[in-house]
């Protein structure tokens, strides 16, 4: 129930991604379009509350939120989106997993494989490097002074996570992939709001590179989350605790 502190500077980190703020809300956007597709009410579409959840956490104003889910009838309602996953290695031997959203399949695979050999990486093959991830919901709860441990722990399982780690700034509640919404919902009924609310893909261990090439693997994670169709990348490099938010 302890760990060290990877959300040390909140405010910092909120900041980068206030940066990219434009493009987050892009991939975010897009994904809780083709949730709410077929069922914009998130009080019976446990995918669509999910993706909200997830927007509300990187701080996407609620009209924006609204327009994403008003899309789903409209320009993506004869849209075929589909969800598309790569593996792969970056330089150093270096674990890649690729989450992408895309109605063009063809155009999706070239990009992945020309950004990933552009970067000294390469596309591998399905279970590839998956192996040494674990698929988990991640709820991550800002620490303070109203919010302690044990009241954060209790309600964690009584919702059913799997596990809490503390942090000495944040409450880091993990969770199955099939227990990630309800834990959620009873964690936001409890009146907590989260930092991180997502399923992710999580190493298992992280490896440590050389300057030069932990450099060389930033520049490849931002031409990855560049590309349009990609939502999530995920790896297993300890990077700086500035740059390491996947």
């Amino acid at each position: 129930m302890s760990g060290h502190s990877k959300w040390h500077n909140i405010q910092a980190r909120k900041g980068k991604a206030d940066a990219a703020r434009g493009k987050i809300f892009t991939k975010i956007g897009r994904e809780i379009s083709v949730a709410a597709k077929g069922n914009p009410n998130p009080d019976t579409n446990s995918k669509l509350a999910d993706a909200i959840a997830k927007a509300k956490a990187n701080n996407m104003p609620n009209d924006n939120i609204q327009r994403c889910i008003k899309k789903a009838a409209g320009e993506l309602g004869s849209a075929n989106y589909e969800t598309l996953v790569y593996e792969g290695y970056g330089v150093g031997g270096s674990a890649l997993i690729i989450n992408t959203l895309t109605d063009n399949k063809n155009r999706t695979a070239g990009d992945v494989r020309s950004t990933l050999s552009k970067g000294g990486g390469e596309l591998g093959s399905t279970g590839c490097v998956s192996y040494m991830f674990d698929n988990k919901g991640l709820l991550v709860v800002e620490r303070t002074v109203g919010l302690d441990e044990d009241t954060v722990t209790e309600y964690a399982i009584d919702a059913g996570a799997d596990d809490i780690v503390v942090q000495d700034d944040a409450y880091e509640i993990y969770t199955s992939p099939a227990a990630f919404s309800g834990v959620r919902k009873y964690l936001e009924e409890k009146g907590l709001s989260f930092l991180e609310a997502d399923v992710r893909m999580i190493p298992q261990s992280k490896i440590t590179l050389s300057e030069e090439n932990t450099e060389k693997f930033i520049k490849l994670l931002d031409k990855l989350e560049d590309l349009d169709d990609v939502q999530d990348v995920y790896h297993n490099v300890e990077l700086p605790e500035d740059e390491d938010e996947e």
